[in-house]
């Protein structure tokens, strides 16, 4: 007879890759408005220009802004792109 042992768990229940994870761009004073909005419109899916100076005008008024929210691995894919383009960024965040 076969006997299963369970192991106890070492990591929270959604560590992995999936849960909701969230790319935050934080405040600073080398950025322009214009690079925050058209770096968001080109790195965050479904953004237009439009929409990257409204987000850009609430990282400005608040210090930061939650520019997208899933999975880790498309959350990191961003962060890197965004951090890639100059922007400041929060340490990526589990919801």
């Amino acid at each position: 007879m076969t006997q299963t042992i369970e192991r106890p768990r070492v990591d929270d229940p959604g560590s992995g890759l999936g849960g909701s994870w969230r790319v935050i761009v934080r405040n600073d004073n080398h950025n322009t408005f214009d690079h925050v909005a058209r770096s968001l419109a080109r790195t965050i899916p479904g953004t237009s220009v439009e929409q990257g100076y409204r987000i850009a005008d609430t990282i400005h008024s608040t210090g930061l802004a939650i520019v997208w929210t899933g999975q880790r691995e498309p959350a990191e894919h961003y962060w890197d792109q965004l951090q890639g383009a100059g922007l400041t960024m929060a340490p990526l965040e589990q919801a």
